[in-house]
């Protein structure tokens, strides 16, 4: 699964980013089936007698409509050739036709229904009303088995698909109303495709798709429905309904989904009122269930236990009890981000049975300390944006798989931050303290550090001391904080040996930190005072690779010859947004040495913005 990590109060995990469930999700979007043949000659073949064709199998393709390939008699390709009209000499023994990205407002019945062979049609991305659609031409196709109509203007379906269907793409369309046969008696239909539409319930039949128990797949969000559809095929694995109305499950609606694996119903209005503890308890195959940005206002009851990925985010959810997650023995990762839960109302066994769980986002919640009981298998913690005022001894004493954890834009001040409270962290690879209130690194952290984000605080000092042992240490953050060179104390980087991202942006430096660590690849010194570039400045870290030195107070007088002689491997030297245009060849071991001077490189820009997104 991929790595979740916050951004921000606003965007972090916003649906994830907010999050990719740990199963692949179905592409939301028209589905076009291609099935290529070999190819054929398109050549006529000529007899001896040159005046008279002779007849070959790929004289056939002499019918291939105007401006589309033919591959063969069975595929016809007319996608993309700006048609307005129905291709009138469509062969009938097509089976594979794709009419999409055209101007198609109608469909002649006589055309469509002649081409009885078809198995694929794409007609999606045209301009096709109900209208123009004729419901009496399908039942001809009976060995349709991919039909795509999304990104048309369709209002209604078509009264009766073939029973051959298999996938059927109605989505981004003005669809208001559905009939019986549409989907319904379709033994082989796997896959329905209903977002971006106009439905309400009003408009689903009760029977929608009886006789249609294979459907695995199917996909209704982004519509108008006030709440779950009925009578859903029982073999459902993905069922989409987010981005609705819904504010209510009625009573036996997810009954027969046993074998439902993934859920999304984020974006409704759903409250605890609209559900009950039955709601979820048959569901024994979920894995995946999307509840966020909703009206909840406590962890619904009766949520199945083979949950891996129960997302939360973005509700009214105040608190969590003894028994509301704990009966779910498989969760992995618990995202509670955006609700209104304290601390003191998170149970001291909240979570004590999740031996699973390692990934839990309570942030942007109004916690004011760290919750009294942690999962202890957690690896991944999320605490950014609540009010948290200080870490205690015993905060993180049983939590000794964490590998992350972000406690960002909270209120910690130094003297807060017990010097103990990180000894039990053996594990620990990031830790994150941007946008607190600190003065100085806090001491005790965990050897095997690996990122240290401690950005916009108010850093005015730094020693050996808390980076004592930090061996293992590659990335470090300092930007925006009031660091002076005064205050950096001679043999601090020798206790960073591995060090290969230094990032002192934005800070009051007067000029290059002296006695840099060997191991240096990456170093950030944009916004300082720095005015002077001696020959000495960068002689510490001969494998550096980039140099960011833009908006300072450098001159050409200010540069010394030879300030970046031996420096080979540098790639990216940006000095834009000094008072100087200040140009300097580079010696390095890349076909073309680079130059640095006012006008940054692309190369340059695209390394300092990626560096700069904050975490």
């Amino acid at each position: 699964m991929p790595e979740l990590r916050a951004q921000s109060a606003d965007d972090a995990y916003d649906g994830v980013k907010e999050i990719e469930p740990v199963y692949k999700m179905v592409q939301l979007g028209s589905l076009l089936v291609v099935c290529l043949m070999n190819t054929l000659s398109t050549s006529p073949a000529f007899s001896e007698d040159e005046d008279e064709l002779s007849i070959s199998p790929g004289d056939r393709l002499s019918s291939c409509p105007f401006g589309c390939i033919c591959t063969s008699e069975a595929t016809v390709d007319c996608s993309g050739v700006d048609l307005s009209s129905f291709p009138s000499n469509v062969s009938g023994d097509t089976q594979h036709l794709a009419l999409q990205n055209n101007r198609l407002e109608d469909i002649p019945s006589e055309d469509l229904s002649r081409l009885t062979k078809l198995k694929t049609l794409s007609l999606h991305n045209n301009r096709l009303l109900s209208r123009g659609l004729p419901d009496k031409a399908f039942k001809f196709l009976q060995e349709l088995e991919y039909l795509y109509l999304a990104n048309n203007k369709l209002t209604v379906t078509p009264r009766s698909l073939p029973d051959t269907l298999r996938i059927a793409d109605f989505a981004g369309n003005h669809l208001k109303e559905i009939f019986a046969l549409t989907f319904g008696q379709k033994p082989k239909l796997r896959s329905v495709y209903l977002h971006n539409n106009n439905l309400t319930n009003a408009g689903l039949p009760k029977a929608m798709f009886s006789g249609s128990d294979m459907v695995n797949i199917l996909i209704l969000s982004n519509n108008n429905l006030t709440h779950v559809p009925e009578n859903l095929p029982p073999l459902l694995i993905q069922l989409h309904l987010q981005n609705n109305r819904i504010s209510k499950i009625p009573k036996g609606a997810f009954n027969n989904l046993e074998q439902l694996r993934e859920l999304y119903l984020q974006c409704n209005s759903l409250s605890n009122a609209g559900m009950n503890s039955q709601t979820f308890s048959k569901m024994k195959g979920m894995q995946y269930l999307d509840l966020s940005s909703n009206n909840l206002r406590k962890v619904p009851e009766g949520l199945p236990p083979n949950i891996v990925v129960l997302q939360l985010g973005k509700n009214h959810i105040t608190s969590i009890s003894k028994h509301s997650i704990n009966r779910i023995r498989n969760l992995e990762y618990l995202l509670l981000q955006n609700n209104r839960i304290t601390a003191s109302r998170i149970h001291k066994d909240a979570f004590g049975k999740l031996r699973k769980l390692h990934t839990l986002h309570i942030f942007n919640n109004p916690l004011s300390k760290v919750p009294a009981s942690l999962p202890r298998r957690i690896s991944s913690l999320m605490l950014l944006h609540n009010g948290i005022e200080q870490i205690g001894i015993n905060d993180f004493v049983s939590t000794y798989y964490l590998t992350e954890l972000n406690l960002s834009y909270n209120k910690l001040h130094s003297v807060s931050i017990h010097r103990l409270a990180f000894r039990k962290l053996r594990q620990l690879e990031r830790l994150d303290l941007s946008g607190n209130n600190l003065t100085q690194l806090p001491t005790g952290l965990p050897p095997s550090l690996q990122a240290l984000r401690i950005q916009y605080n108010q850093i005015n000092q730094l020693s050996a001391e808390p980076l004592l042992n930090m061996k293992a240490l590659k990335e470090l953050y300092l930007h925006h904080n009031k660091l002076t060179i005064g205050k950096i104390a001679p043999g601090t980087w020798r206790e960073v040996p591995n060090l290969k991202l230094l990032d002192l942006g934005y800070n009051d430096l007067s000029y290059v930190p002296p006695d840099l660590p060997e191991s240096l690849e990456y170093i950030y010194l944009q916004n300082n005072r720095i005015a002077t570039i001696t020959s000495d400045s960068f002689i510490s870290v001969p494998n550096i690779k980039v140099i960011i030195l833009r908006s300072n107070r450098l001159t050409s007088v200010g540069v010394r010859m030879g300030s970046f002689r031996g420096l080979k491997y540098v790639q990216v030297l940006d000095l834009t947004g000094n008072p100087e245009y200040i140009s300097i060849f580079l010696n390095s071991t890349t076909r073309s040495p680079p130059r640095a001077g006012n006008n940054s490189t692309a190369r340059a820009q695209r390394a300092t913005n990626q560096q700069s997104r904050e975490i």
